[in-house]
């Protein structure tokens, strides 16, 4: 998503320039992540020109899909991200690296990086399906493994314990 800064710049009136677009993040499913697929998400915001600076403020909304932590099948995952980025012309604005301020490079400033960082700090660690159907097929046991509720759970004494807890019994039986 690339913005000429012309357009922010002649709009800089203290009218805000707004924008309203689909952009396509696609190339996230390639990377290196849990994603498995997302389509085009809907960014829209304003940009407000500040001097030195453009100020953006934008929202990011979309849905990917990603694998349930318990069965690994598709679990669609809607997302809404309101974020904030600075771009400065000022040399001042940048030198400090822990800065969260962007450079201005050239007369275009190209927003899509930024959409793609952003989701990629909002992908959840684990998600879980609701689905009654893939929770159903799901294989709860495997090889040395098996899945228990607390319910079902046996109370197994540790072999080591076991002559303590027949020298108890003993002692009980004495009284």
């Amino acid at each position: 998503m690339k913005i000429p800064i012309a357009h922010i710049k002649k709009n800089a009136d203290n009218v805000p320039f707004k924008f309203d677009e689909q952009v396509d993040v696609s190339e996230l499913e390639t990377m290196n992540n849990d994603i498995r697929e997302i389509n085009s998400v809907h960014v829209y915001g304003t940009a407000d020109d500040q001097g030195n600076d453009i100020i953006f403020s934008f929202s990011i909304d979309g849905e990917m899909v990603l694998p349930c932590a318990r069965t690994l099948a598709d679990v669609p995952y809607p997302f809404a991200i309101n974020a904030l980025e600075i771009f400065s012309e000022s040399p001042y604005d940048i030198d400090d690296e822990d800065n969260d301020i962007h450079p201005i490079e050239g007369e275009v400033l190209d927003l899509t990086p930024l959409i793609k960082e952003n989701i990629l700090l909002e992908v959840p660690y684990r998600v879980f399906s609701d689905d009654e159907e893939v929770i159903s097929q799901a294989s709860f046991e495997g090889e040395g493994w098996e899945f228990i509720s607390e319910g079902k759970r046996e109370k197994k004494t540790d072999p080591r314990m076991k002559k303590l807890e027949s020298l108890l019994k003993d002692k009980d039986k004495e009284e």
